[in-house]
């Protein structure tokens, strides 16, 4: 199901060295990490000289490294058999009963900006309206992987614009104590999208689809938006046929490539995913949306996985057959529903990187990140989409 997970892995962490104050005309020793490398280079000319390491050597650390790799891969992507990756299912599923009516709790939703899943949530709350009726606290992966809280007391001027916070609910250090924290307790995998209820003490929910339905319909009384409805009833079918080939073929897609643990699944993986955005790309040619010239759920769940396409999926999760750039009808789409206002806000692709390429050791050792592709910066995410002239240039074709 749709959520983001913790793998707790635990690798060594680094506090900063204290360093105190030199005065000018002192040279500064040389770093830690400046001397062991030096040590290191040291050892290996004495060793081998220019040469490269001896095959024995360099047999037993891709041996080392790839046992090491699997164990990690096994508890941060659980696979079948075959090596592809299979998504845990989520704990906590929403019972719409628990709410009679809005006034009898007090909603507080756990998100992390790196998470797709996540991500659906803040856009619905933000598109609905809910902001001031559903609070928010915005979790940061922590050097094990879990979601931490941490008080980064960056300015902002835009008051909608998500960045990292504290726990505003609980005071809790990380979400492993907040879920903990339930009547009950709980030891299970703590994900995002979390909704907690503050009143009862309680998970509501941590299933992505279950909250952005709730608050596209159930939330109404509190909402500013109300009469916007991202799942009406006569669209309700098509919504779910949509649903149906996006999540496991490209929200899950290109998790099932990243996380593949053989070359058979990964295959199978890769051409599913983009044998379906070429499907969709020619469904995207004569439709503005992927229900229409109306925007539904099934697009806020597509959106979040195409807006890390590029600077993410395509590179570290080896979703190499295509950019998203080179789809005209994709990248005019995701400009679309970039532009339309409140998504922006929720929008953060540093952090996004970040949380990928600094949080999944087994898929990027070095822990560096690469540049951002044009494709995927602020500034060509602006430009203009036209795509609201899609519909009328079908409409105008069918009426000659």
């Amino acid at each position: 199901m749709a959520n983001c997970f913790a793998p707790q892995l635990t690798f060594p962490s680094f506090a900063p060295r204290h360093v105190s104050p030199r005065m000018s005309h002192q040279s500064p020793k040389p770093s830690t990490s400046t001397t062991n490398k030096s040590i290191f280079t040291s050892a290996t000319k004495l060793l081998w000289g220019p040469s490269l390491p001896p095959g024995l050597l360099i047999s037993t650390a891709r041996t080392a490294w790839t046992t090491v790799w699997q164990l990690m891969m096994t508890q941060l992507a659980p696979s079948d058999s075959s090596g592809s990756y299979t998504r845990p299912t989520s704990k906590f599923r929403l019972d719409p009963t628990q709410f009679p009516s809005a006034a009898s709790s007090e909603l507080h939703l756990y998100v992390g900006l790196p998470c797709p899943w996540a991500h659906r949530t803040v856009i619905v709350r933000a598109l609905k309206g809910l902001n001031d009726a559903v609070t928010v606290s915005i979790a940061s992966p922590g050097q094990d992987g879990s979601w931490e809280f941490k008080d980064n007391n960056i300015p902002i001027k835009d008051k909608d614009k998500l960045i990292p916070s504290l726990d505003k609910a609980n005071r809790c250090r990380n979400l492993k104590e907040v879920y903990k924290s339930r009547t009950g307790g709980y030891d299970g995998r703590c994900t995002v999208p979390m909704l907690w209820d503050s009143r009862k003490k309680e998970v509501v929910c941590n299933e992505s689809y279950d909250i952005i339905e709730f608050f596209n319909s159930g939330l109404n009384e509190l909402a500013r938006n109300a009469d916007l409805d991202l799942s009406p009833p006569e669209l309700k079918e098509m919504i779910q046929d949509w649903n149906q080939i996006v999540y496991p073929k490209v929200n899950n897609g290109v998790y099932r490539c990243g996380f593949a643990q053989s070359q058979e699944a990964y295959d199978g993986a890769v051409n599913e995913l983009f044998s379906t955005l070429d499907e969709i790309e020619d469904h995207l040619g004569s439709n503005r949306y992927l229900c229409g010239e109306r925007l539904t759920l099934a697009d806020v769940c597509l959106f979040t996985t195409l807006i890390r396409f590029d600077p993410v999926y395509n590179v570290l999760f080896k979703c190499t057959k295509k950019k998203l750039v080179e789809y005209p009808n994709l990248y005019g789409y995701l400009r679309d529903m970039y532009q339309i206002p409140g998504v922006a806000a929720t929008c953060d692709i540093s952090a996004i990187m970040d949380g990928y390429y600094k949080t999944l050791f087994p898929l990027n050792a070095s822990g560096i990140q690469p540049a951002i592709s044009s494709s995927g910066d602020q500034e060509s995410l602006l430009r203009p989409h036209n795509r609201d002239l899609v519909g009328k240039a079908v409409e105008a074709q069918l009426a000659v």
